[in-house]
């Protein structure tokens, strides 16, 4: 079998995108073939004109909060004044919620990012004789809430050519509709910078559409006028930023805001008017970040004490848990495990969930296979939501078992897929551009990675502050190199070992050199 060149790396990676139709902004689809869009616009205008109070409703997730900016700063581009509400997700629950309701007594609401399932609170606005408008990209459910437009591309009769676009996208194109209808002057590119960090934050595919907009938006972070968005470029001296800067830099901090204490403290960053603005905002974001982490480490070690590895997926509970770090850890025992993971926290008797999966499955439709036990839930194809009281928790993990129980191990769990076997002599910085080249990478459209068998082990080390990354020196085929894995402290290896690898860009003091990272040791 021939190895990976830069020559066949090259012919690989651009086959991934030969049939984009979107592949320039130009030919991006249009706002208008969105279901009720024209509705939506129309009683926007409306509003505007009957000076009526126009109120958004956020989600406190990275999605959430973008969307929200993104409408604040469109509609101060175009002097409309609008209030703001993004919930507390330890006050309020999620979304639009009949608590949020009763925060608003007149107008007009617009849901960015939720909504498509909040029925209840859709019933009281009715009551109150508000009329509501829904942009959201959740999967739509059984019963749809009352509302005046919904502009939602999961609909089933919306003939939106790109369906798997995140809230921020949905909010966008409105914006784009609302510009259409009032004819101004906006120039709706400048906020590519602010869509390339939810499209990533929310892990939509990484494809057609998408793939175009988070290309340029990158560019545009890089040159970004926003306060926010210059302070994070400061602290992250990088040439070109790629989808991993967004993954697990800029996102981490934005979504500690919602997870640990408030959203409003990412929302107010990313509006900041002022360095000084932006640099307190960032240190407030820093310190429930690291917060975030500890309290993650100690819940996933509970929880990965609990877990039962005969089950079919991971479903254990804690009593108090945090709820704003148990998705986190739902993602890295579903990764630990190879297996879709639920994870629970206890209080006065309500246990709230979050679902994780990297699987062939839809964790949606399992989940609705309990709906006659569950006090709600929501979400898509691999993230969900879902409460239900404490005594039917047992249940809950019976039923999702069964359910589980003839899936084959491969649709539990999405091995990625390796380029093939990487000739380790022909990694040098040329091989990286081409990497480089085709970024942003991400689900459906992953960043190469690479086979290495048969290499020795030359001698290892555990390096970090908390000695818990290991770093192996290699010999391939007598090209000896060094490849780091992180949060491993196994050192008991075999001499001879079959990795799987992926290659970045190691920048340090100005120098770059190719870096390996071992994302797998067969």
């Amino acid at each position: 079998m021939s190895k990976i060149t830069k020559t066949r790396l090259f012919e690989l990676l651009s086959a991934r995108h030969r049939n984009n139709p979107y592949s320039r902004l130009a030919n991006i689809p249009s706002p208008d073939n969105f279901k009720d869009i024209k509705k939506a616009t129309s009683r926007i205008k409306q509003a505007i004109i009957e000076n009526e109070t126009i109120t958004i409703v956020g989600d406190y997730d990275v999605d959430g909060v973008v969307s929200t900016t993104i409408m604040l700063d469109f509609f101060e581009k175009i002097n409309i004044k609008v209030n703001h509400i993004i919930p507390n997700r330890f006050v309020h629950g999620y979304g639009l919620s009949p608590k949020i309701v009763d925060m608003i007594d007149s107008g007009l609401v617009i849901t960015v990012d939720n909504g498509i399932s909040a029925y209840n609170a859709s019933v009281k606005l009715q009551e109150k004789g508000i009329d509501l408008i829904i942009t959201d990209h959740h999967t739509v459910g059984e019963q749809l809430p009352i509302a005046h437009a919904i502009v939602n591309p999961k609909q089933h009769d919306c003939n939106f050519e790109f369906k798997d676009i995140c809230g921020a996208q949905v909010a966008w194109y409105l914006c784009a509709a609302i510009k259409k209808e009032l004819n101004l002057e906006v120039n709706m590119g400048e906020f590519l910078d602010l869509l390339c960090v939810a499209i990533i934050a929310d892990i939509m595919p990484m494809t057609a559409l998408n793939y175009t907009m988070v290309k340029q938006g990158l560019k545009k972070l890089k040159t970004s006028k926003r306060q926010a968005f210059k302070k994070l470029n400061e602290i992250m001296p990088k040439q070109v930023l790629v989808s991993d800067d967004i993954g697990f830099f800029i996102a981490p901090k934005l979504n500690s805001a919602g997870r640990m204490d408030d959203a409003s403290v990412a929302l107010e960053f990313l509006l900041s008017k002022t360095p000084f603005e932006a640099d307190e905002g960032l240190g407030l974001l820093e310190e429930l970040n690291n917060f975030r982490k500890s309290l993650q480490e100690e819940i996933s070690k509970k929880a990965d004490q609990k877990t039962n590895s005969e089950d079919k997926a991971v479903v254990v509970w804690g009593e108090a848990w945090h709820e704003g770090v148990i998705g986190i850890v739902a993602s890295k025992l579903s990764n630990a495990y190879k297996k879709p993971a639920f994870i629970f926290s206890v209080n006065n008797g309500i246990a709230k969930g979050s679902a994780r999966a990297n699987a062939d499955i839809n964790l949606y439709d399992i989940i609705s296979k309990a709906s006659h036990i569950l006090l709600g839930f929501g979400g898509h194809k691999n993230a969900a939501g879902l409460s239900l009281k404490e005594e039917n928790l047992e249940e809950f993990k019976t039923i999702i078992n069964q359910e589980l129980a003839n899936a084959k191990k491969e649709d539990l769990h999405i091995e990625p897929i390796t380029l093939g076997e990487l000739d380790v002599q022909s990694v040098d910085l040329e091989f990286l551009s081409i990497i480089e080249q085709f970024e942003p990478y991400g689900l459906e459209n992953h960043r190469p990675i690479f086979k290495l068998t048969n290499t020795q082990l030359v001698k290892y080390d555990l390096i970090g502050k908390d000695k818990n990354h290991l770093k192996l020196t290699l010999n391939s085929d007598g090209v000896i190199f060094e490849a780091l894995k992180f949060n491993d402290d196994n050192t008991n290896l075999p001499t001879n070992l079959d990795l799987i690898v992926s290659v970045s860009k190691n920048e340090f003091r100005g120098e770059v050199t190719p870096q390996f990272l071992i994302q797998d040791i067969l």
